[in-house]
């Protein structure tokens, strides 16, 4: 095993924005949606190099070389941490959330890359890995989908990679269709048989009374994850539904940082807690995040972006699953050689290869870069 050398300053942080096509149109209950942005950095010490990445607006790049490269470099390369708090600093004025918040998460994802490669490392190793195989539920099913299209993912995820539990998209056009919902959800039921978990997300469409009198209409579908019935700013009205339905009610994936996080711990307001290690403030955060949701004795899941959650994933001892979501398991693909495989409805971090174990088909994406 190679030894981190006696000084690893970090030299450079670069940030590249990409526009990838989906393969179809999509929209879930609030947007609609043709194409997803990835904003990639790397952060190089010497010949190593860590890679890190959000999905977010172009802007994302703008903050990482504007605000975030010049209280990086410079640093210790081992010292995440360090580099962490500087970059929360440096964006006070900017506020943390939204663009500056998944910015950060980029930098952060890449320098706990670069360190666990200095150490010659797998990353969930370096973390301190709890499990070795990572569960995951196939996300997609979007309201722009028919019902063959349906079908044919549903069936993708749980008869051809044995992936035992998959959510759709309800809360169409704000929840003014319910009977499609009920529909699309009758049609997920039947495509994925009895022993497979149904996952439902509303993207907060729906009304308080409204998400309960679904429930209620869907009772006979073994609903068991409804997530963000309402919006997850309306802590109140998340506790009222998750006080009236079966299904464990879920939120976070919006959440920025520790406070956000903490205020919905102490208000009852999920039965899990949603995260995103792309917007939450990286891997650094994200184990925070995890405490705070083990302290009020709650389970944390990740929200997309997979191969961003796969390690930490596995050394976060309170983590129920993380979402394979249909596109950005897409464009991880696409980008990055190393990828993992869902069969049997878990993903194994590589346990021989440094940091995250992807490396970037540069030729490759090129024609989607816009800047």
């Amino acid at each position: 095993m190679s030894k981190a050398p006696i000084e690893s300053v970090i030299e450079s942080v670069q940030a590249c924005a990409y526009t990838i096509p989906t393969d179809a149109p999509e929209a879930d209950g609030t947007l609609a949606w043709d194409s997803t942005t990835m904003v990639l950095v790397q952060v190089r010490s010497g010949p190593a190099v860590g890679t890190g990445w959000t999905y977010g607006p172009v802007a994302c790049a703008d903050v990482v070389t504007g605000m975030l490269a010049g209280v990086v470099c410079g640093r210790e390369a081992l010292d995440v941490g360090g580099a962490f708090t500087a970059m929360v600093r440096a964006v006070r004025n900017a506020g943390r959330q939204g663009v500056a918040g998944y910015a950060i998460s980029a930098v952060d994802v890449a320098l706990w890359d670069l360190k666990a490669r200095l150490l010659g490392l797998p990353l969930h190793r370096l973390l301190g890995a709890v499990r070795e195989t990572v569960p995951v539920y196939g996300s997609g099913g979007f309201t722009t989908y028919d019902a063959h299209r349906l079908r044919d993912q549903l069936t993708r995820w749980t008869a051809g990679q044995h992936i035992p539990r998959v959510k759709i998209k309800i809360g169409e056009s704000w929840g003014t269709d319910l009977k499609r919902d009920l529909d699309r959800m009758r049609q997920a039921r039947e495509a994925i048989g009895g022993d497979a978990e149904l996952f439902v997300d509303a993207n907060g469409g729906y009304g308080r009374k409204q998400a309960i009198r679904l429930i209620a209409a869907a009772r006979d579908l073994d609903v068991a994850w409804l997530e963000e019935p309402v919006s997850s700013d309306d802590l109140d009205g998340l506790r009222e539904i998750r006080d009236a339905v079966l299904p464990d009610v879920t939120a976070g994936e919006y959440g920025h940082d520790l406070y956000y996080f903490r205020r919905m711990c102490e208000a009852d307001a999920v039965d899990c807690l949603q995260a995103d290690v792309s917007r939450c403030g990286g891997i650094t955060e994200w184990l925070r995040v995890a405490a705070i949701a083990a302290s009020h004795g709650l389970e944390i899941s990740g929200h997309c972006g997979p191969h961003l959650h796969a390690h930490v994933g596995a050394a976060t001892p309170n983590l129920r699953h993380l979402e394979w979501f249909h596109d950005h398991v897409r464009i991880e693909t696409m980008f990055f050689d190393g990828t993992l495989d869902p069969t049997g409805g878990g993903v194994r971090p590589a346990p021989d290869t440094p940091g995250h174990g992807l490396t970037l088909r540069t030729p490759d994406t090129e024609r989607f870069r816009i800047r």
